[in-house]
């Protein structure tokens, strides 16, 4: 991090370590140069002017050696005074000149950066000065010091203050105090070499902390001794934390810097030092600046919770890591970065859930989550933040038997992350993404998601819109859609199958052959066959980026398929056909069987996909009875199958009975049980002809003529049709001249076509009928005949597939040619080759293939045929498409692009350009994971940007656009391929990516703005890496006045993931102020611009006066500075513990020198807001209020404010403060706010005067006319 212009970058590990309490500052005499103090070559030259003496001979090669300990050490023999007289010099050199500006700015700061969070104090000084005890006592602060040898031990436990490491100077002249000073190489051998307690000390420093060298030279004797005795350690074996040193360093000498101070074990952070000066204000700037930074918890966790929360987690440079700074952040064992993450408003993206998930911890992280980990290292170990070992406190305990399933108790953090998922339950990624981690809910999710949903239903029923509109203003995800509803109720009863836990039944099967069929083994078999669903994403179609309509099927959120809880059901049961146990055990199981169908169907019902008049059976199913159609394709069927089974051998035992269930299935709901009514009716002597009649004619004869029926209604006609009565014929025979009724088909069907669908149900009908041997009536035989003439090519099928509504054909089946419906895959490379040349039938109304599937199963079988097609010059580019769809797949695409990016790269153009959404959707998900034929990647998303593509360039949805548009897939892909390469900062742009960037921010080819607002929502990035071609080529874009089209678009992208970097912010001052008065061009970004300006106001920015940023919020419209009032609230909160600090440093200059000065901006909103943000300041709560009371009015809702107020306790510390904040926000609103009441008694109970305020009065009479 970067803290001022020009100066060092601060690294991530070095600022989480030092917030977390582990860093300990290591002062040389650089720190003392604004005092007029000199380093150590000036030092000796001092000595010698004021000893009178010039070096000698041996002491001058010393000296210019730089060994200047033993040049001290030399002139101490020489000198007649000798070691006395030296010291006394020194003392005199070491007048440090404290009237100089800011000669004491960078030991304050040190003192302030060296101050843990708890109050202790850790830091250590090789300097001989008492700048630092000044410094202390004219801000009032105590401290504690310790001058060697008398040193304390480096543990937390032991040490609170200042050490003076090699001695520190008398107050008043005293021989033994300056003989103790350890300043030649006698005396640095004796506290290193010989008495060794300087290098005991450092030693154990280094072991317990991490140390920052701050004020030392690369070649600085002191530092030589210490990283010695450090060396030494090291080859003893000893592991020490990672050392800093900031480091200064001549222009253009950087590398060579950095290669010196590494092999002193150190990482260096260096900054520039102009050649021939001393001008080290860089370091001293950088010091000030991150004392207040740290002072005012801005470095703090939760500050850090607020600067990214609504920024889109991606790649940066390797310095850059804000990613790692969040988990870092939210891994805080207190829990309150977490609930700083859940509480803040907006809530953050759901995209957050990614990293979350990474498994990025290894063994040593365990400590931060209070596992204590073993002593023996475990490198297999990975965990991620949402699934981790917890503590043994929360841990189940190892037993032989419990009371149920046990989950691991939550600790703080899992708690709040857990409140932030269930903001976001319209959110379908969420839905997949715990189907994908295994589907069994928590128990403690379970309530937090039901709480929310009975919190919805409860609102919608008392029509509260008001609360409805606020919720989904926080997040749009927050309340699910009806949609989505059902998918919820499946995800809480445990419903959805996990892709973790397989069951079978061959376990099941070999007891049943042991024991036969007991109590226990029906009701373990009803738990193998629960009917449960599997959950993916759903099958992207589109090839252009033009907007979608709502979705109406669920489908189309959340793909998801009816299956059973045991894997391999069709196989388990084919095993078991045979087996006289089997046979025996069936009667017993149908009404078990019928049930679990019941609840199959009841499922589709609840997904949308069954109702009374139709499910889905008939297609996953064609025949009830057995037949080679039924493919076994789904396992759910099976329950249809054991259904029908069971009903067989219930009717070889029991044939009433039989008959019996048979007519209580007409009865039941769904056509399934219907079709197996049917299925039983055509059995002879078990159900009546004259009730199968009534039967089809039911409903207005619906399941006559119904697609879900068709299969059982026309074998019925077959088997039974002779033993029909001929009232009964009769009845038949008219319902069938009649046709099916127009109802049952959509109103857009052509006459001509209707007719000729009526003539052929028409003859179907009658032509089965007849061929059961009966004769046909009269009409029904004139009817019949003069079909028949008119459409002589019209026959009965032999194979019987006129009787199916769907009819599934492939190579080697019987009669593949005579009618394809549901085709298959050829599983031969010859003849998949053969049937990728016919063309799908492009208006077929019932027609699909099993190619999308085949694609996924038989990768090679797949491309070897596409391979074959394309030597012959042939690309069947809507095969192609489904290819890459499949492909795209998380488990498929690595092994997809080795093998078919070489033929990919030789598509014409044309064939590029027909299937660019799918090639580019493809391209981008090999990005992630690419680790060959980089020159293939790379020419191909050059083709695809050379190519024409659909636009549609509206810039209100510019993100969104982006996006799913192909030139915005090609841009992400080439990102993802950058960042893979993990980029540092100041690395420039890779030749081989740089011309395509370069490229995309042409703004002369309209498709490529897809590209530049994804290459503006990496800004920082870009910046951070090529700063010249970004000023250059990507910030013009942001640039109003020249292109207003480019610049809405360009700030979009960036403000979709908006976060602050000093140096971009004042390399784009004009535009980002300018924006401002563009405000309602930014659409749904508007308010994230309002926030960010607020953040960046909250942090001075060199160049940026307090005057330009008043003016910028001015021009805030109502709404705006409403957001820029919650950004206040966010950033105080965030401050944590720091917060009063933050208030009197931050905010309340702010507000002083920035906020608007206009009445008429003021709103009951803003109010709400600036109420929030006077009880946030805590401690400073009386003079916040003070400050923000003008712009307060009474809300229309105070409830929150006032229970915040409650929760803070502060009318208990300020009541008189509290109780005009209440006065101020509560008129006579029609519902009291429900801490009303406990406030009032606290504020009576602190100060008792006030219950005779004419406010606290006036209170008081509300709340009991409110019933509070």
């Amino acid at each position: 991090m970067q803290l001022v212009a020009n100066g060092p970058d601060i690294p991530e590990a070095l600022l989480q370590a030092h917030e977390e309490g582990l860093v300990v500052f290591f002062c040389g005499a650089g720190i003392s140069y604004p005092a007029g103090l000199p380093g150590f070559k000036g030092l000796v030259d001092a000595i010698y002017h004021l000893v009178g003496t010039m070096p000698n001979a041996i002491e001058e090669e010393a000296y210019k050696r730089k060994q200047f300990d033993a040049t001290l050490d030399l002139l101490e023999r020489r000198l007649p005074g000798q070691r006395l007289a030296v010291r006394k010099a020194l003392a005199e050199a070491l007048q440090p000149k404290l009237r100089r500006k800011g000669a004491t700015d960078t030991h304050a700061a040190l003192l302030q950066l060296a101050r843990s969070r708890d109050g202790a104090l850790r830091l250590v000084t090789t300097n001989f000065d008492r700048i630092f005890e000044r410094v202390a006592k004219r801000n009032k602060q105590s401290i504690n010091t310790y001058a060697a040898p008398m040193l304390p031990i480096p543990k937390n436990s032991r040490w609170n203050g200042l050490v003076y490491l090699h001695g520190l100077l008398p107050e008043r002249s005293d021989a033994s105090a300056l003989n103790q000073l350890v300043l030649t190489s006698g005396d640095f051998g004796l506290a290193y070499l010989t008495d060794r307690w300087a290098a005991r000390f450092i030693s154990e420093l280094f072991r317990n902390y991490v140390v920052c060298f701050v004020g030392y030279s690369i070649n600085d004797p002191v530092l030589r001794y210490m990283m010695d005795a450090l060396a030494a350690d090291r080859r003893l074996g000893e592991t020490t934390p990672q050392a800093y040193a900031l480091g200064d360093c001549a222009p253009g000498q950087e590398s060579g810097k950095i290669i010196e101070w590494e092999a002193k074990g150190v990482v260096p952070i260096l900054y520039e030092v102009p050649a021939g000066t001393r001008d080290h204000s860089a370091l001293h700037r950088t010091l000030k600046a991150w004392a207040e930074t740290y002072r005012d918890g801005i470095l703090g966790k939760e500050r850090i919770v607020v600067d990214y929360a609504m920024a889109h987690p991606s790649a940066s440079t390797r310095q850059d890591d804000f990613v790692g700074r969040m988990l870092w952040a939210l891994s805080h064992e207190s829990g309150l970065p977490a609930k700083r993450f859940a509480d803040f408003d907006p809530v953050p993206p759901l995209d957050w859930l990614e990293p979350f998930s990474e498994k990025c911890y290894r063994h040593g992280d365990l400590a931060r989550f209070g596992v204590p980990p073993h002593a023996e290292v475990d490198d297999k170990l990975c965990f991620s933040l949402v699934c981790r070992p917890a503590p043994h406190t929360r841990t189940p305990w190892m037993m032989l038997v419990s009371g149920g399933p046990m989950d691991s108790q939550w600790d703080d953090r899992m708690r709040h992350l857990a409140r932030w998922l269930v903001q976001h339950l319209d959110n379908p990624d969420l839905i997949l993404w715990l189907a994908q981690h295994g589907g069994l809910l928590h128990d403690q999710l379970v309530r937090l998601i039901e709480d929310k949903l009975d919190t919805f239903a409860r609102l919608e029923r008392e029509g509260n819109t008001d609360e409805l509109a606020r919720i989904r203003a926080q997040s749009l995800d927050a309340i699910p859609r009806p949609l989505l509803r059902p998918m919820w109720r499946l995800l809480l009863t445990n419903r959805v199958k996990s892709p973790w836990r397989g069951l079978d039944l061959y376990r099941w099967k070999d007891r049943l052959k042991r024991d036969g069929l007991t109590a226990t083994l029906r009701f373990e078999l009803r738990e193998l066959l629960a009917p449960k669903v599997a959950l993916e994403k759903p099958f992207c179609w589109r090839e252009d980026d033009t907007e979608t309509e709502a979705p109406e099927r669920l489908k189309q959120l959340v793909d998801w398929e009816l299956v059973l809880a045991a894997d391999h059901v069709h196989s388990s049961l084919n095993d078991l056909a045979d087996a006289e146990c089997w046979r025996n055990a069936l009667p017993a199981l149908l009404e078990d069987f019928q049930q679990l169908l019941r609840d199959a169907l009841d499922l589709l019902r609840e997904l949308g996909e069954a109702d009374d008049r139709g499910d889905r059976s008939y297609w996953d199913l064609p025949s009830i009875s057995p037949h080679w159609q039924n493919r076994g394709f789904c396992d759910w069927v099976a329950l249809i199958e054991l259904v029908r089974d069971a009903w067989l051998a219930v009717r070889e035992s029991d044939p009433a009975r039989a008959t019996q269930v048979a007519q209580t299935w007409f009865a039941a709901p769904y056509p399934t049980f219907k079709r197996l009514a049917l299925f039983a009716a055509r059995h002879d002597d078990c159900i009546a002809p004259a009730q199968w009649v009534d039967w089809l004619l039911a409903d207005d004869a619906w399941w006559l003529w119904s697609f879900d029926t068709m299969r059982e209604t026309l074998r019925l006609l077959v088997k039974q049709g002779l033993h029909l009565t001929p009232q009964a014929r009769g009845q038949l025979e008219t319902a069938i001249l009649a046709g099916p009724p127009r109802a049952m088909y959509q109103d857009d069907i052509e006459p001509e076509r209707w007719q000729n669908w009526v003539d052929r149900s028409v003859w179907l009908h009658l032509a089965k009928l007849k061929s059961s041997g009966g004769n046909l009536g009269l009409a029904a035989t004139e009817r019949l005949g003069a079909l028949s003439a008119a459409h002589p090519e019209w026959r009965l099928a032999n194979n019987e597939c006129d009787e199916f509504s769907r009819w599934t054909s492939g190579t080697g089946d019987p009669d593949f040619e005579d009618n394809i419906e549901v085709d298959l895959a050829p599983r031969k490379r010859g003849e998949l080759v053969h049937w990728l040349k016919k063309p799908p039938p492009s208006k077929h109304l019932f027609y699909e293939d099993t190619w999308r599937e085949t694609c996924r199963a038989r990768f090679f079988h797949c491309a070897y045929a596409l391979c074959d097609l394309a030597r012959e010059r042939q690309w069947p580019s809507g095969r192609w498409r489904e290819a890459l769809q499949a492909w795209s797949e998380e488990e498929r695409v690595l092994r997809s692009w080795r093998f078919i990016a070489p033929l990919v790269q030789t598509m014409p153009d044309e064939m590029l350009r027909d299937i660019a959404h799918s090639l580019t959707w493809w391209l981008k998900a090999v990005s992630k994971s690419l680790d060959r034929h980089e020159d293939i990647f790379l020419g191909l998303c050059r083709r695809i940007l050379a190519l024409p593509h659909q636009d549609g360039m509206d810039t209100d949805q510019s993100v969104t656009r982006a996006i799913n548009h192909p030139v915005g897939h090609v841009t992400q892909a080439l990102l993802n391929l950058w960042f893979k390469r993990k980029p540092n900062d100041n690395d420039k742009l890779p030749a081989d990516l740089e011309p395509i960037f370069t490229q995309l921010c042409d703004i002369g080819v309209a498709q490529f703005r897809h590209g530049r607002v994804l290459l503006a929502s990496r800004l920082i990035a870009l910046f951070r890496v090529d700063r010249s071609w970004t000023e250059a080529h990507l910030l013009p874009l942001f640039d109003w006045t020249i292109d207003a089209a480019e610049a809405r678009a360009a700030w979009k992208g960036f403000l979709w993931s908006p976060r602050l970097y000093r140096p971009l912010l004042i390399a784009f001052k004009t535009q980002f102020l300018d924006t401002v008065r563009h405000y309602s061009e930014l659409g749904e970004h508007a308010q994230q611009f309002a926030a960010f300006l607020t953040y960046a106001a909250l942090d001075p920015v060199d160049t940026y006066t307090a005057e330009e940023f008043q003016t910028a919020l001015g021009a805030l419209p109502q709404e705006g500075l409403h957001k820029a009032a919650q950004a206040l609230v966010q950033a105080l909160e965030g401050a944590g513990e720091q917060r009063e600090d933050y208030w009197v440093n931050r905010i309340q200059p702010f507000w002083q020198a920035i906020w608007p000065k206009s009445r008429q901006l003021a709103s009951k909103s803003i109010a709400g807001s600036l109420a929030q943000l006077s009880i946030a300041a805590r401690g400073q709560f009386p003079a916040a209020l003070a400050a923000v009371l003008d712009w307060v009015q009474p809300i229309e809702h105070p409830h929150f404010v006032v229970r915040l107020l409650h929760e803070s306790g502060l009318p208990g510390r300020f009541p008189e403060d509290a109780l005009c904040l209440l006065d101020a926000i509560i008129d006579n609103q029609p519902r009291a706010p429900r801490k009303l009441g406990q406030c009032l008694n606290a504020i009576a109970k602190a100060a008792p005067a006030l219950e005779q305020n004419h406010r606290y009065q006036r209170l008081t009479e509300y709340s009991r006319r409110r019933g509070i």
